[in-house]
């Protein structure tokens, strides 16, 4: 090991003496700093990747959505079926509808959804908590979590379905009965605003409350692994005919503006948080000066005995390295420490602040998200490592440029 390098590591951290109270301000300062870029960066992504996940488990990677609607639905999934990278079909129908039990009304989405195909599109079997998707048909219902709390439905109630369609019969002086529905199934996404909203029920039930025929709104589509939903979404404009008044969307086109803002959020929290970094540099950088300043003597009786400026200066920019090295493990393992955690602290938070259904309404998660990317950590720990060398800069300059009589002379 040179010489300069080891002085540096002696500097820092001198033998038989306990942590240096300065080497231990400038890697605590680091160490937060990089923990806290860990912890924002981690939870909004988090954020991203939990609602990435729900509309990919949700609608597939590629939704075909008809202008109106779309008659032959048989024949659009037909061609689907012949486009690369296709690997499974299934149509829905949605609308809005009027659900009441015992006095108590919601107005929530509804959709219908193919039983033998929907399978190999969503995994919705995942999220059914109550019943099996397998027992839903023409008569019956699946609500979800929040939703059937507020009605007080559970499994084997009856609700009534109230449909457009039933104003349509009105203003033909035709009287059409509401629709009685067997509750079978209750699912949980995981999301407050899904899990509040939604109910299921089979296709053809949803096309006779709405009045549609064989007539379907839309196909969602799943693709093969490792394939671009962008490609192949562009691959199925292609084959399909202008005829077909259809349009396909990957999940990422259908939700670009939300999923922009969520990037520009995390990206925004970075830039911010970068600055604590930066700050914490500027306790490196005093701390070394003052070591400069201390060791001026030091520094001359190394100049005498042959040591070039540049070895000088590399001494007290390799002890920045260290610090920021040092505090950059620090940090990670007080980020991802906090992260493993987070919802155990988060719950105490609101214990004691009585804010648990706020922090629901609001963040629309039953639990706070974490996706700590590589690349993220990387571009971290990068940063800090980087920030923590410069700030060792000025003080190596400082050092370098002390003449060594001069600095022999010094008191």
């Amino acid at each position: 090991m040179p010489w300069y390098l080891y002085l540096a590591l002696k500097q820092l951290f001198p033998t038989g003496k306990k942590f240096p109270f300065f080497t231990a301000i400038s890697v605590l300062g680091v160490a937060l700093g990089v923990a806290l870029l860990v912890i924002s960066t981690s939870v909004m992504g988090g954020f991203g990747y939990e609602i990435r996940r729900m509309i990919v488990d949700t609608q597939g990677e590629v939704q075909v959505r008809g202008e109106g609607l779309i008659a032959d639905a048989a024949g659009l999934q037909a061609r689907l079926a012949t486009v690369p990278g296709v690997v499974a079909t299934t149509p829905f129908a949605e609308g809005v509808v009027q659900i009441k039990f015992e006095n108590k009304a919601v107005i929530p989405a509804m959709q219908g959804i193919d039983i033998n195909r929907v399978s190999l599109v969503v995994p919705l079997e995942r999220f059914i908590r109550v019943g099996r998707l397998d027992d839903l048909d023409d008569d019956s219902i699946i609500l979800s979590s929040k939703l059937a709390l507020s009605l007080g439905a559970r499994i084997g109630s009856r609700v009534e379905i109230y449909s457009p369609l039933l104003l349509e019969k009105l203003k033909n002086d035709e009287v059409l009965l509401p629709r009685e529905l067997r509750v079978v199934g209750i699912f949980e996404v995981g999301h407050q605003q899904l899990d509040s909203s939604v109910v299921l029920v089979t296709l053809r039930a949803m096309q006779e409350l709405y009045g549609l025929g064989a007539a379907i709104h839309g196909v969602n589509v799943k693709i093969a692994p490792k394939l671009d939903a962008d490609v192949v979404a562009t691959r199925i404009n292609g084959a399909l005919p202008p005829a077909a008044q259809a349009r396909a969307r990957s999940w990422m086109e259908a939700n670009q503006d939300f999923l922009f803002i969520l990037q520009l959020e995390k990206n925004m929290i970075f830039f911010l948080l970068t600055f604590i970094i930066i700050v914490s540099a500027f306790s490196v950088t005093s701390s070394l000066l003052i070591s400069v300043v201390r060791k001026t003597r030091e520094i001359g009786l190394l100049g005498a005995l042959g040591a070039r400026p540049m070895q000088v200066a590399a001494c007290f920019c390799f002890q920045g390295l260290l610090i920021g090295a040092t505090g950059t493990v620090a940090g990670l393992g007080l980020g991802l420490g906090t992260l493993h955690f987070r919802n155990e602290l988060v719950a105490a938070f609101t214990r004691l602040t009585a804010s648990e259904e706020v922090l629901v309404r609001f963040y629309q998660f039953s639990q706070l998200p974490a996706h700590t990317a590589p690349g993220d950590v990387g571009l971290i720990v990068a940063c800090s490592v980087v920030i923590s060398t410069l700030a060792g800069l000025l003080p190596a300059w400082r050092a370098a440029r002390l003449k060594p009589v001069e600095a022999l002379r010094n008191e």
